[in-house]
Formats: structure tokens, C-alpha cells, sequence
């Protein structure tokens, strides 16, 4: 059985907008990975532990942006804006379609 591994942060579709992009974007709000990590070959195990982590960083907060505190909130804007446009200006469209 082959193992799979993730393409990175950067490589990922939509511009990283899916499950663990969007958890490594969080990974980077909290500084449990440096913004430079992108996560390009980690395998599911990998993946698994930073999911962990990043579930338990949020914990505190209920896990909404809202109740971040000012710096983290602030933080979470800037990289979430940096992601969505620049999933934007690789085609990405945030409009539900019929089958989504």
C-alpha cells in the first residue's frame, strides 16, 4: 500500500482553501508552525498531530475567530485575506454552486 502524502499549503487546490490548509493557516495564527512550514510531503500521521494541536489551540476559544484575542484575531484576518485572495487570483470563486 502506497502512503500518501500532502502537496503543501501552496500547492493545494483552491489556494489552500480546503480542510488542512485551512488548518495549517490556523497552525500559523497560533505559532504552532512557522509561516514558512507549509507541510509539502507530510504524510496522515503528520497531518493527524497538527490537527490535534491546532483543535486544542482553539479549544479556549470556543473555536470561533470572534473570541480570538485582539493580536491573534488581528493575525487570523491577515493570513485568512492573504489566502482568499490569493485563491482568487488562481480562479478560485467563493459562490456555492448546485453541487456543492
Amino acid at each position: 500500500m502506497m502512503k500518501q502524502h500532502y502537496v503543501g499549503v501552496d500547492q493545494d487546490q483552491n489556494g489552500g482553501l480546503t480542510h488542512i490548509g485551512r488548518m495549517i493557516f490556523d497552525a500559523w495564527v497560533f505559532g504552532i508552525l512557522p509561516d514558512s512550514e507549509k507541510c509539502a510531503g507530510w504524510d496522515a500521521a503528520q497531518i493527524q498531530n497538527l490537527y490535534e494541536k491546532v483543535y486544542s489551540a482553539w479549544e479556549p476559544y470556543a473555536h470561533l475567530p470572534s473570541r480570538l484575542p485582539d493580536d491573534l484575531r488581528q493575525r487570523h484576518a491577515h493570513i485568512y485575506a492573504q489566502a482568499v485572495n490569493n485563491a482568487k487570483s488562481k480562479g478560485w470563486d467563493a459562490e456555492l454552486k448546485d453541487d456543492d
